[in-house]
């Protein structure tokens, strides 16, 4: 049996009736918003992401905006999001765009990948979705969806930009709405439907059309990603107990302070260190604080 040449349109009528109401997703929704909506929803789960991205464009609605206040604020405002080098990268962004662009993000991807933090999926995103250009858009639900539907894998094999965008290439509709709806309809079955875990087939708009499905759920042969060490007691976790002492703070944290946070001395001043020298925490007479 071969796959079905109508799993784009599928997909996107799917997606009409199904997709989240999520605030990226609204009509007249702002670039800025989607940029730092991209930046955020990096390895951190869209409930967390949606109040603080609300916050986060109330208080600085253009990126000039937030290239106007030091780089601190915008890593005490990042909070419990994670990988606060993010907040770092969006600020330096934002000065970017205020400098290079006159305060407006680009449309074009390589304008986009020029700016601090932008990779091609972000650089893509940004231009698809903000701007409605025609580009193939994959992150890790989309490789998902392609590794099962297409090439009959339970999941997808180590990332490759060229092969991913080209596979999505050849599905992808050329009008441009279509595409656009494609893009964001094949992400969301992957987020929602086709799972990782415990896929719904029975709620997918193209289960008959899957090669996965039709050879009979066959395990996954190919090469894993590498699993996450666990955080509780890694030096991540470490790392995250200082910054959390560094937002709540508005004077230096003493060494004294940062000594109290963790008892294996060794392990956290391996953490302070590669703060220091990430730029998310800065030295002082009188002990750390924000950039």
């Amino acid at each position: 049996m071969r796959t079905p040449p109508d799993i784009p349109r599928r997909i996107i009528d799917w997606f009409a009736a199904n997709g989240r109401e999520l605030p990226w997703r609204e009509p007249g929704f702002p670039a800025w918003g989607t940029l730092v909506s991209e930046f955020m929803l990096q390895q951190t789960p869209v409930a967390r992401v949606i109040p603080r991205l609300a916050e986060w464009l109330e208080r600085w609605p253009t990126p000039e905006d937030l290239a106007k206040v030091p780089a601190g604020e915008a890593v005490r405002a990042w909070a419990n999001l994670g990988y606060p080098r993010r907040a770092l990268w969006l600020h330096q962004a934002a000065v970017e765009i205020t400098e290079r662009h006159g305060g407006i993000v680009p449309d074009d991807v390589d304008a986009l990948l020029a700016l601090t933090g932008v990779g091609d999926y972000t650089a893509r995103a940004v231009s698809v979705f903000a701007y409605g250009s025609r580009h193939p858009v994959v992150d890790t639900n989309t490789r998902r969806v392609l590794a099962r539907a297409i090439d009959g894998d339970g999941e997808p094999g180590p990332p490759s930009a060229r092969r991913d965008l080209a596979a999505l290439e050849n599905l992808l509709p050329d009008d441009l709405v279509d595409a656009h709806a494609f893009n964001a309809g094949i992400m969301e079955l992957g987020a929602i439907v086709c799972t990782a875990r415990n896929p719904r087939c029975d709620d997918c708009p193209i289960a008959d059309a899957c090669a996965w499905r039709r050879a009979g759920y066959p395990p996954f042969e190919g090469k894993r990603k590498t699993v996450q060490k666990k955080y509780e007691g890694s030096d991540r976790h470490v790392r995250g107990l200082i910054m959390a002492e560094l937002r709540a703070a508005h004077l230096p944290v003493t060494v004294r302070e940062i000594n109290s946070l963790w008892a294996d001395a060794a392990q956290r001043d391996r953490a302070l260190a590669g703060l220091v020298a990430d730029g998310l925490a800065v030295q002082q007479e009188q002990g750390y604080v924000l950039p």
